[in-house]
């Protein structure tokens, strides 16, 4: 029989042995890097990042049970983002989530080349050099591509659609990021269009108020606002300077219209980051980013908001509101 002091040694001992092993337990468990250029506290992060939980569930790994997270966060400063991806290396994550654009991914890449790195970028990433090629992806990276250039051709035609007077159009880019190309698209499309357009820049919150007040003086048909991580996450404070300056605007992806936008077009940008976490899942369940197809959007979707144009005082053009998938009242 033992003795009570060896059982009060043995108790002892577990004691002690527990949270060594809740720690190796926890130290076991894969790790996804979440880099982006925005801040946690952004509108919109949270909803677009509890999508990419729920696709990393659909694959069976849940936060906390069987898959941990670091989060590193640019708080919308780019040149922060090599020192972070570094700072990810270092933490020996299993998987890399590069989610707020080309910056994010190019940072990630430079920092690893076994580390596996599911992407979210606007462009073809062929062209940028991330992969080789949309079906065999190659190397250590993969994820999917919104191709931000023929959305923001689309706004550019649904603005000249609503207003279809000779003002010109305001088209906002943030220059800090992707901002020539969609500088070139913009051009492009106004020259089919037979319209003006002026591009401004915004690459902070304190340039919203200037960058409008430029487009009254200017005396614009309306705005566009670019699929930029600035105004994805800052629509809902974008949407309420529009009303109070009374100015018309498009914005993209889709998601947008239901949070106060007047229009907005493209693809859901919530459904982009549900797959690239059903791609993470995937890869920390065995596959190998080079065997997984870069995705391209499938659907694009034109949503409209009746409250918001009855407050500015517009009326949809009956063929906008035929073309609507989703009308907002």
């Amino acid at each position: 029989m033992m003795r009570r002091r060896e059982v009060i040694t043995l108790l002892g001992g577990a004691a002690a042995a527990w949270p060594l092993v809740a720690r190796a337990q926890q130290s076991s468990m894969p790790v996804v890097g979440w880099l982006s250029v925005v801040s946690p506290d952004a509108l919109d992060t949270s909803p677009a990042r509890s999508f990419f939980h729920r696709g990393l569930a659909e694959l069976g790994y849940v936060e906390g049970r069987n898959v941990a997270f670091e989060y590193r966060w640019g708080e919308f400063r780019p040149e922060r983002l090599q020192a972070l991806a570094l700072d990810l290396v270092r933490a020996r994550v299993s998987v890399i989530a590069a989610v707020s654009g080309v910056p994010a991914v190019l940072a990630a890449k430079a920092a690893s080349a076994t580390i596996p790195i599911v992407f979210i970028v606007p462009t073809d990433p062929v062209q940028l050099g991330l992969v080789s090629s949309l079906n065999r992806p190659g190397g250590n990276l993969t994820g999917l591509a919104a191709l931000n250039q023929p959305v923001l051709t689309k706004q550019i035609e649904l603005m000249a659609e609503l207003v279809p007077n000779t003002a010109p159009i305001a088209v906002v880019i943030d220059p800090t990021i992707e901002a020539a190309d969609l500088e070139t698209s913009a051009q492009i499309a106004a020259r089919t269009l037979g319209r003006h357009v002026i591009v401004l820049h915004a690459a902070t919150e304190g340039d919203f108020e200037p960058v409008l007040a430029a487009a009254m003086q200017k005396q614009v048909a309306g705005v566009v606002f670019t699929v930029q991580p600035l105004f994805v996450v800052r629509h809902q404070q974008l949407a309420a300077l529009m009303a109070r300056y009374a100015i018309p605007a498009v914005y993209a992806p889709a998601d947008l219209a239901a949070s106060g936008g007047l229009m907005s077009y493209g693809a859901s940008i919530f459904e982009i980051f549900r797959r690239a976490g059903n791609y993470a899942g995937k890869i920390l369940a065995g596959a190998k980013p080079a065997d997984l197809p870069v995705e391209l959007p499938t659907k694009f979707e034109l949503k409209l908001n009746l409250r918001t144009a009855k407050a500015l005082g517009i009326s949809f053009p009956t063929a906008l509101l035929v073309r609507a998938d989703e009308v907002v009242e």
